[in-house]
């Protein structure tokens, strides 16, 4: 059995995600979440609060014991870019491009 947590339209760029992600897969949730408490990175708590509630989803939904979690799968998907503007040299416009991101954390028990 897994479970899954996903948080959409999170206001950080993917590409600084994925890298505090990779870090994470495959490892046990206890693990997972000490290397996310000691990570200096917004990244790290935005994925910590998709850890925990999908941690939660397994333990209230599928009866699952927290001590034989691992994470299965977690990857960073691109959001919606929103499109801002900002005024450059001579009369020019910039194009600012704030990206989102779709975080998405799958959990299952070991055997």
């Amino acid at each position: 059995m897994e479970a899954k947590a996903i948080a959409k339209t999170v206001r950080i760029a993917p590409r600084k995600a994925r890298l505090v992600i990779d870090l994470i897969r495959g490892k046990s949730v206890k693990e997972a979440e000490v290397i996310l408490n000691n990570m200096n990175k917004e990244a790290a708590r935005l994925i910590k609060k998709v850890l925990v509630s999908a941690v939660a989803n397994a333990e209230n939904n599928l009866s699952l014991d927290k001590d034989k979690l691992y994470v299965k799968e977690a990857y960073i998907n691109e959001g919606q870019t929103m499109k801002r503007a900002r005024m450059g040299s001579r009369g020019n416009v910039d194009p600012i491009k704030k990206r989102t991101s779709h975080i998405t954390v799958i959990v299952s028990e070991k055997n």
